[in-house]
């Protein structure tokens, strides 16, 4: 964890970004959400429940995973650009668009799918579901929302002429080049970051969700002022936010509705990472239980609680922070919300 000097330390705010949903008026059950708001020098701004609790980053790491590839220059000397280095970062649905970007970056070193380490899965989003089944197609490698950082994991073994093979291994060099990445931008030492392996098969990373909001603080402060890996990395994934997530993906239409201020990445089993880029701070947030009917309504109250959001949000937002929910008869029965955003929302 960074230090925190006592001319700098502060009371954090108290956030309450639980989760309930009703039924009748009556909370039928609550999700426990927790959280850390800090600042880019370390300082902790806000917090919510247990703000030092240690969980896996999950796809949440994805922009300093691919930093190493950047920072040796095997990106740019295979002439990437910012819509590979955009599926890079993205936990994506799937859909065409997702998928030619990935099969072009295999190309680009003269390997296909069946050299990815991640298999296949249903699209995420509902858009790429519908095309694939239309076309009478199953779902391959390409179509892991992990494809894209599985192709430039590839691509820069491929580059060095490491073994392809292996190169979701812990032991390859790709990947003992991201855990010291991740060791740097949080600043936990490299051996007290615990590891296991994450659902697309490379190595997955636990750290507090202070370490991941002070990483993602430094990343959007260093990206406003110009660092080149980091600013490379923010406007790669502001700008093509499609690609990030998707037609009905919640970090595009988040990073849509900021206006190009925020970094937002979404994690497995209710974890999510956000960077304000003009105010250097970073979100880390997740729902204890995993649920991810709970992660969104938590991610937009906590956004809204700091000031990064207005208290009226936007209209693509607006069905994720309070969601009514159906029953069989299409009767709305209650809904999913944060307590004291139902009607701000």
């Amino acid at each position: 964890m960074p230090s925190r000097s006592p001319s700098t330390a502060r009371v954090p705010e108290q956030l309450s970004l639980d989760v309930v949903v009703t039924r009748g008026g009556l909370a039928e059950s609550r999700h426990r959400v927790h959280a850390a708001v800090v600042s880019h020098n370390g300082v902790r701004l806000a917090e919510a429940r247990d703000p030092e609790l240690v969980t896996w980053w999950r796809s949440c790491a994805k922009p300093f995973q691919i930093m190493p590839m950047l920072r040796d220059g095997t990106f740019d000397a295979l002439g990437w650009g910012d819509e590979e280095l955009a599926l890079a970062c993205a936990s994506h649905g799937s859909e065409p668009e997702h998928v030619a970007v990935a099969e072009r970056m295999l190309a680009a070193v003269g390997l296909t799918e069946e050299a990815l380490a991640c298999g296949p899965h249903e699209p995420l989003s509902a858009r790429g579901a519908a095309l694939l089944r239309e076309a009478g197609a199953v779902p391959g490698r390409l179509h892991s929302n992990c494809s894209g950082k599985h192709a430039a994991m590839l691509a820069r073994a491929a580059q060095h002429r490491w073994a392809t093979g292996s190169y979701a291994e812990p032991s390859h060099p790709v990947q003992t080049d991201v855990v010291a990445m991740i060791a740097e931008w949080t600043d936990v030492p490299a051996d007290q970051i615990p590891r296991s392996v994450d659902g697309c098969g490379v190595p997955v990373f636990a750290l507090s969700l202070h370490a991941m909001a002070f990483a993602y603080a430094r990343l959007a402060a260093q990206a406003h002022a110009g660092d080149p890996i980091a600013s490379r990395i923010a406007h790669a994934m502001t700008t093509h936010a499609h690609l990030v997530g998707g037609t009905d993906r919640f970090d595009t239409l988040l990073m849509r509705a900021g206006g190009g201020r925020l970094v937002a990445k979404i994690g497995a089993e209710g974890v999510h990472s956000v960077g304000v880029l003009d105010r250097g701070i970073g979100l880390a947030l997740k729902v204890e239980d995993g649920s991810a009917r709970a992660q969104f309504p938590a991610v937009l109250a906590a956004l809204q609680a700091i000031g990064v959001l207005p208290a009226t949000l936007p209209e693509p937002l607006l069905p994720l922070a309070y969601t009514p929910l159906h029953n069989t008869r299409e009767q709305i029965t209650g809904a999913v919300f944060v307590p004291g955003h139902e009607v701000l929302a």
